[in-house]
This record gives C-alpha cells, sequence and structure tokens, in this order.
C-alpha cells in the first residue's frame, strides 16, 4: 500500500491527497524594501524597518520618518498594498505581518510577498508561522550577533500547497483563532490601562497624603511609615549563590521563571537539593496575602504567591518575599506598583544593566497608607481589576498555545 507524503497530520474532513510542495518564488511575488541609508526627519513618512514587523502588525515604536520623495522613490520599487505579507530579514528574522489596511509608508530590509493569486493570501500567511518556515529560516540565517537572511533565501522557500478550497478552509480558522486572540488582549490592554490610570488616582501623588479619587465615606491624610514596619521583608536565600542544580530535588525559582498571577513555568526552573527547602522553610512560609517584589533585572514586577501556598518551592534572591503585617494584603501590593513607589525604587536601584535593589534600601522605602476600612475598599477594587485582566491573559495564553499547536499540525 503506497504510504502519502506532505499529508498534514490534521486535516478538516472531506479533504484528502497529497499536497504539492512549491517554492514561493514560483507563487508569489517576493521583494524586499530599500537597501540605502534615506535621511531622516522629525516628520514625514514612516520608514519600517524588521524591528517594527511584530506578531502580524506594523509596530511603529521608535519608527524613523522620511521626505516624500524618498518614500516615492522606495515605493517605486516596493511598494506595500493590502493584504501583502512583511517578513523581518535583519535583527528579528521570521517576524511577520499581513497588512490589513492602506498603508502609508516605506519598507527597508524587510521582505514584501505579493498574491499573484495563485494561493490564498491568508493560507500564505498562517504557513509562514508554521515551525516549518521557522526551522528554514533558522537555517538560512547568517551573522553574529545579528542575525539576516537574504532575499534569495526568502524566494526560495519551499510551501507544501493543498487545493484551493482546503487552502481557503485553513487559512479562515487561523483567522478566527487570531480574532479570539485580538479580543481578548483588547480587553486586556483596556483594562490594564484603566488599572494604570486608577493607581495615579485612587493613591496619593508624590509630596501628597491624600489622593485624587476617593470612595464615598472617606476623608483625612494618609499616613506615612517605612515598608518594614509594615510588612516583614524576607531575603529568601540571604548567600544570594545559587545551589547546585540537582536530577530530583526542589524547584528553585527566579523572577523570570513566575508570571504576576504566581504561575510558573518549569522549563528553565532550577531543581536544587531538599535540604535548600528545609533551609528556607525553617525561616519563612508562604501564605495567603503574601507577594513577591522583584528586586534583581525585573525590579518592581510584583508576584501574588497566594497561588503557591503549601506549594515545596524555594525562591531565588531576585526577588523579595512581602508579607503583609499592619495593613491589607491587597492594598499594599496595589501601592506598590504606583508609579510614586516605583519613583523612590529607581533612586535605590543600582546598575546598569542588571539593575539591583538592595533587600534593606527597599525595607526602608515609605508607605503611605489609609485607615483599614479605606485600605479594603482600594484593595478589593485592584483585585477585581486584576482577576479580570488575569481573566484575559489566560484566554490570551491558551488561545496562543491552541494556535502554535495547529500551527505545527496542520501544515506540512
Amino acid at each position: 500500500m503506497r504510504v502519502e507524503k506532505n499529508v498534514p497530520e490534521i486535516r478538516f474532513e472531506g479533504f484528502s491527497g497529497e499536497w504539492e510542495e512549491k517554492v514561493l518564488e514560483d507563487i508569489c511575488d517576493v521583494r524586499d524594501g530599500t537597501h540605502a541609508s534615506p535621511k531622516y526627519q522629525q516628520n514625514g513618512f514612516p520608514l519600517v524597518t524588521s524591528k517594527n514587523v511584530k506578531n502580524g502588525y506594523i509596530n511603529y515604536d521608535d519608527v524613523q520618518y522620511i521626505s516624500k520623495i524618498d518614500f516615492d522613490e522606495i515605493n517605486k520599487r516596493s511598494k506595500v498594498d493590502v493584504n501583502d505579507i512583511l517578513i523581518g530579514m535583519i535583527g528579528t528574522i521570521g517576524n511577520i505581518a499581513l497588512i490589513r489596511q492602506t498603508p502609508d509608508f516605506a519598507i527597508k530590509n524587510v521582505a514584501l510577498i505579493k498574491d499573484k493569486n495563485e494561493m490564498d493570501f491568508l493560507y500564505s500567511y498562517y504557513f509562514l508561522q508554521s515551525p516549518i518556515t521557522t526551522q528554514q529560516l533558522d537555517d538560512f540565517a547568517s551573522g553574529g550577533t545579528q542575525k539576516f537572511i537574504s532575499l534569495s533565501n526568502v524566494r526560495s522557500l519551499l510551501i507544501c500547497v493543498p487545493e484551493r478550497e482546503e487552502q481557503t478552509a485553513i487559512g479562515n480558522t487561523f483567522q478566527k483563532l487570531d480574532s479570539l486572540i485580538n479580543q481578548h488582549q483588547q480587553k486586556h490592554d483596556k483594562l490594564s490601562n484603566i488599572k494604570k490610570a486608577m493607581l495615579e488616582k485612587m493613591f496619593p501623588k508624590q509630596g501628597e497624603t491624600m489622593p485624587e479619587i476617593r470612595f464615598k465615606g472617606f476623608s483625612g491624610e494618609w499616613e506615612v511609615k517605612p515598608l518594614s514596619e509594615v510588612a516583614e521583608v524576607i531575603d529568601p536565600h540571604p548567600s544570594h549563590r545559587a545551589p547546585d542544580a540537582v536530577e530530583n530535588g526542589v524547584p528553585f525559582i527566579g523572577i523570570g521563571d513566575i508570571s504576576d498571577s504566581g504561575l510558573v513555568d518549569f522549563k528553565n526552573v532550577r531543581i536544587v537539593p531538599l535540604h535548600i527547602y528545609n533551609e528556607h522553610s525553617a525561616r519563612y512560609t508562604i501564605e495567603n496575602g503574601d507577594f513577591a517584589y522583584g528586586r534583581v533585572a525585573s525590579v518592581g514586577k510584583i508576584i501574588d504567591l497566594s497561588n503557591n501556598v503549601g506549594n515545596r518551592y524555594t525562591y531565588s534572591p531576585t526577588m523579595a518575599i512581602v508579607k503583609p503585617k499592619s495593613l491589607r494584603p491587597a492594598f499594599l501590593k496595589s501601592y506598590l506598583g504606583t508609579d510614586v513607589f516605583k519613583a523612590h525604587v529607581d533612586n535605590k536601584t543600582s546598575g546598569s544593566t542588571r539593575k539591583s535593589l538592595g533587600v534593606q534600601d527597599f525595607r526602608n522605602l515609605p508607605v503611605l497608607f489609609p485607615l483599614v476600612d479605606e485600605q479594603t475598599a482600594i484593595g478589593s477594587y485592584f483585585q477585581k481589576l486584576d482577576t479580570l485582566v488575569n481573566q484575559h491573559q489566560q484566554q490570551i495564553t491558551k488561545l496562543n498555545n491552541i494556535k502554535q499547536a495547529c500551527l505545527s499540525k496542520m501544515f506540512v
């Protein structure tokens, strides 16, 4: 019996047969942007480079501007249109964007892929995000710290193509997934912006003792004390030397291994001997309301540890464990996220490439707080906001995982 090749692991019902392998330049018009360095100016037309191609869209942060003369000259050769696909060629190799609206920019060091109506453009867009394409681009990449690929590399990409109807079904499925991801991302971003705005208004500004916005029924000035008087601040691993890694033991969690909500990504977590856990647990136990504060590298990252109560984890000195005493935990956690508190932290951090905040400096930082009932009201408000933000983030993560799994299994 003949075994079919070029057939995906997962396939929609009603489709069969092998996919045809083709070279990208045979089915698409593949160009790139200018190789010249036009003169930049304060205003004008954006010049999009590889660093601006991110997560399916054009990110205009840090974009440079060029004159209309240079814009028109570049676009004689590489004009970008709706439904075109861009791929980063230098530094951020393989980052991809689909042009959904009439563009007003020119491109440099970016591959431009134009549909010749020989393939569904959405199918092309998602195939170029698949691990198959990523592996090809990695194999092509040259250079040291600044990796790059050539236009001929992009043109020679191999792409397996089913019949048009199946292409459309695949493209539409991924488009729906992306739409769901974007919906949750927009809600996540909106709630995050609301939180940021309310942190500025519901806590006193620098040099003041009363907030701009207050819940009804509360008045009077807030009190100020050092953090060490309202919370116990623990250095979880005082030696500041990483324990030896072992095959069987307990996780030694660093600031980069854990999300804001306390979820641990065990992919790169160091496993350390059990006696390290015994040493840690003799000095502290994680309880409801405890949280961690990043003090090395990710200075200011606040992590809710309530989900880790009872787990046999140890924590690295990249964070400090904060155990509220006289203040409501949700209030204190919110206050430490304000710009006012961050400004105090910035004044005490040291280091250029790897920022750090000393534990004792952290303990001495000032905390402003109202009476207990107002703390409870404020803490509850931000706790509800955080819950909504985390729910959307969890959905984004879940949907992205589904998308990545499908990209691996629905293409060959």
